[in-house]
């Protein structure tokens, strides 16, 4: 079940929302706000502007005691320059400030034993979070959905959905609106693309048309070339899906900022989070309940990778195609975008429980093939999560200290896309007792 599915579904009314909460209240034990080793730490409310370059600076290199001398400081904006308008220059503040940061900020007092045994989640605070810029964002996204026609009639739910809101805070590197929304506008091509062909039946979903579906959702992405004869149907096509023209729209509006090179590696992701759809539909159309194992490799497909592969098209810089793919990078950055959407499987459980459209849930999962408890099952998934996200720390930590400069701002960005991810789900009303459409 997508995002904007959720928004729309009927909220849980059983213990499972508080059991939740309950795992998911607290960030005692959370992980540093910035990735140890890869960058040391942005001085708080000290960003500036350089004269020559407009680059914020930020400190790079290993980080924790006695490490100070071996840090290195390298622009902000490392990497081969790309064309577009450069980040405006906002100071980010001590801790995490507006809506829903309050529940982020570090705490000194622990629960009392007892109250709850339940481990808490491992994950970073934001680092910045900007409100009105979100809702600029939010704004233009809404309208642009508008325009290309994806979400007809529900565009009261888009808003309330805050995907705005989420590009601001996964993506810390700019506070340019414009860039923010092209990586906002794949973002919503890609979920819309997940509710009209393979979720909600009300929109057009329908499970034996989605591979045909997806194939030509591919050529909305990278463009299919056909002999002259056949083009005009192609291109009616086009223009009559609202999925197919937010896709090609999208896509043209990130090649502003994007070099070719970021655009091939986003077309990939694509590509495999298309195939992940097929995958999962054939779980539903077999009545066929997947192992954990099994579960667990869709997600690593089905998951906000493509969203994170454009943290440097957002910063303005270009992570190299070979460090990239290098596999010690793959596996870092495809375990935190697993542990990403791992978190989105935690919070919408409760607003999910009863749906059929949406029984292929980690937990769920869990319970059935362990034969254990909801709640015992609610802990094994953030231990799960929790492995992720340590696993891709240590791990991005040693890439930095032989990566390029590119190479640990990319991986710096990804651990701000895991706070920025997991702040939005636990402000967002959908999911936490709020009243949306």
């Amino acid at each position: 079940m997508s995002l904007l599915s959720r928004v729309s579904a009927p909220a849980a009314a059983h213990d499972l929302a508080n059991l939740v909460a309950a795992v998911l209240s607290s960030l005692e034990g959370a992980a540093p706000r910035h990735l140890p080793g890869a960058l040391g730490g942005q001085q708080p409310g000290r960003a500036e502007e350089s004269a020559q370059s407009g680059a914020r600076r930020l400190i790079t290199g290993p980080a924790g005691l006695g490490t100070s001398a071996a840090r290195l400081a390298v622009p902000f904006a490392t990497g081969a320059p790309v064309h577009g308008r450069g980040p405006r220059v906002r100071h980010l503040s001590d801790g995490p400030t507006g809506l829903g940061a309050t529940a982020l900020r570090p705490r000194t007092a622990r629960r009392a034993k007892g109250t709850s045994s339940v481990p808490e989640l491992y994950c970073p605070p934001p680092v910045r979070d900007d409100p009105a810029l979100g809702d600029e964002v939010n704004d233009q996204l809404v309208d642009w959905a508008a325009d290309v026609g994806i979400y007809a009639g529900r565009l009261d739910s888009l808003r309330a959905a805050d995907f705005g809101r989420l590009i601001m805070l996964t993506h810390p590197d700019s506070d340019d609106p414009d860039r923010l929304l092209a990586a906002g506008k794949c973002a919503l091509a890609e979920w819309a693309a997940d509710d009209h062909y393979c979720d909600d039946e009300s929109a057009g979903a329908a499970p034996e048309l989605l591979g045909s579906r997806l194939v030509v959702g591919y050529a909305a992405v990278d463009p299919a070339h056909l002999p002259v004869r056949y083009t005009p149907d192609l291109e009616r096509a086009m223009r009559a899906d609202p999925v197919l023209a937010a896709l090609r729209s999208a896509l043209e509006h990130l090649a502003r900022y994007a070099s070719w090179a970021q655009v091939a590696r986003l077309r990939h992701e694509i590509g495999v989070l298309f195939v992940a759809f097929d995958g999962e539909a054939s779980w539903r159309t077999a009545g066929r309940t997947p192992p954990v194992w099994e579960y667990l490799v869709a997600r690593q497909f089905n998951s906000f990778l493509p969203c994170i592969t454009l943290t440097d098209v957002v910063g303005g810089y270009e992570l190299s195609s070979a460090e990239y793919a290098e596999p010690r990078v793959r596996r870092a950055v495809t375990m935190a975008s697993t542990a990403s959407t791992l978190v989105n499987d935690l919070y919408s459980m409760a607003k999910e429980a009863g749906d059929s459209a949406a029984n292929f849930n980690l937990p769920q999962l869990i319970a059935a093939q362990e034969n254990c408890s909801l709640r015992e099952a609610v802990e094994r998934s953030v231990e799960i999560h929790d492995e992720l996200v340590r696993t891709f720390e240590a791990e991005a930590a040693a890439l930095s200290l032989t990566g390029s400069p590119a190479l640990r701002r990319y991986l710096a960005g990804v651990w701000a896309w895991l706070g920025g991810n997991r702040e939005w789900h636990s402000g967002t009303a959908r999911y936490n007792g709020g009243d949306t459409a």
